[in-house]
């Protein structure tokens, strides 16, 4: 299982910038299932990937903030983890990298975690003036290159940590973890990576200056207009920025890469499950915002592919809407597990086999307690905790620049998606120091 932090759509299978290359990503998708339309069940780290690794929706645990300690909810606070279940299930289960919030690393998931299993990643070096970007400083919103190569990152040490356990004999069946930091911010990558996109070839996302005009106030307030957005635009530094998230994406599929070689070169390539996702996207001046933390495609919209021997033909693309919430469902599905019955998402064992298979489940995602989008193939509904809405109709809107939630004759659209609204909100789980809000 690799995890991958903080990556939009911005590979070169998925298309989401034109600029971006990304062999090793596309390699791996064109040997397995690539969802071209997967969404994460909360548009940030913590609650993303507790929901995930539990198979429990935010609304349900309450845990839906970067400062919330995810064991602190009374639905997840014995919860057997996916890890865990493996665990149960005569599986070794052992970890490096990212794969839980940096705050809340769960060390009873793991038999076995490096760096430690209370230090998720190893340190990674920095510019040698901090900020490096010419931005003011602003909780890690910062990018610029390192002199050090790539053998000096985290990255590149928990691939070689996860290289190793590859090659050894564990005695019984095997449940690997690989959590990449980047493209989390900060963006410090090898220079030689900045080098790949000169500022002045990048091509900078599509933006309408007038797009939040038809947003309710809820939603202006996560866009923060005049926060990230206009700092970057008022230094001149957009293009900058972009290609700072560029840099540290080729980072990360080289990386990828490394791994992929080493895996294949293992006895594990020939009956191993591999399943790669991102926690959810980001965004770079869409919506005249940045990060992630709305409920709009760039920041819900993820990476997900899945290749499973027996099952998976290499190079299936499928376009149906699917959730994080699905991964937990679907690994014990496709390993022959008992489910988990708390689990709320559902195997997608039906597309892995036939990506063109009927598949009527929007994705459901959640910011914020009573804050939700309901993704479809064609829709995007949001209703906001006040009951102010927005709806897209992504067929002739894929910039979701025209919001019509105040058009009559798409009520019954509204009601439709709004069949998937969580029937239960947990209260907030008791936000402790520390836990965010990056």
């Amino acid at each position: 299982m690799i995890c991958v932090d903080d990556l939009n759509d911005w590979i070169g299978c998925l298309g989401g910038n034109p600029d971006s290359v990304t062999p090793n990503f596309d390699r791996l998708a064109k040997e397995s299932v690539l969802f071209t339309s997967a969404h994460c069940a909360a548009p940030l780290c913590n609650p993303s990937r507790a929901a995930l690794m539990t198979g429990i929706r935010p609304s349900t645990s309450g845990v839906y903030q970067n400062n919330q300690p995810w064991r602190d909810s009374p639905q997840l606070a014995k919860s057997r983890t996916l890890p865990q279940y493996f665990t149960d299930h005569g599986y070794k289960s052992i970890g490096g990298g990212k794969t839980y919030h940096d705050s809340y690393p769960d060390p009873q998931s793991w038999e076995e975690y490096f760096p430690s299993k209370t230090q998720q990643k190893p340190a990674d070096p920095k510019p040698a003036k901090i900020p490096a970007s010419g931005l003011p400083s602003m909780a890690h919103f910062d990018w610029g290159p390192i002199t050090e190569g790539d053998e000096a990152m985290g990255d590149h040490k928990v691939v070689d940590w996860a290289m190793g356990q590859m090659n050894k004999d564990h005695g019984k069946p095997l449940f690997l973890a690989v959590g990449l930091f980047r493209p989390h911010l900060p963006w410090y990558v090898p220079k030689k990576y900045f080098d790949m996109y000169p500022v002045d070839k990048i091509t900078l996302p599509k933006v309408n200056g007038d797009d939040l005009d038809d947003i309710p106030p809820i939603g202006k307030k996560m866009a923060k207009p005049n926060g990230d957005h206009k700092i970057v635009t008022d230094h001149g530094k957009w293009k900058e920025g972009v290609q700072a998230y560029l840099a540290s994406i080729r980072f990360t599929d080289t990386e990828l890469g490394r791994l992929l070689d080493g895996f294949a070169k293992s006895a594990m390539a020939k009956n191993s499950i591999v399943i790669l996702w991102s926690d959810h996207g980001w965004h770079l001046g869409e919506k005249l915002h940045w990060r992630k933390f709305t409920l709009w495609e760039e920041a819900t919209h993820n990476v997900l592919m899945m290749k499973v021997p027996g099952l998976t033909k290499a190079g299936g693309r499928c376009d149906r809407t699917v959730s994080l919430m699905d991964v937990f469902p679907t690994l014990t599905d496709v390993c022959g597990l008992p489910s988990k019955k708390e689990c709320e998402g559902v195997s997608l064992r039906p597309l892995l086999a036939n990506p063109a298979a009927k598949w009527d489940r929007p994705a459901l995602t959640t910011f914020g307690n009573k804050n939700h989008a309901v993704r479809s193939d064609r829709w995007r509904y949001i209703r906001y905790s006040d009951g102010t809405e927005e709806l897209y109709d992504r067929s002739k809107d894929p910039l979701e620049w025209k919001n019509l939630a105040g058009d009559a004759q798409y009520a019954s659209v509204k009601t439709e998606h709004a069949k998937w609204l969580p029937k239960i909100n947990a209260v907030d789980v008791p936000a402790k120091p520390g836990g965010g809000p990056e």
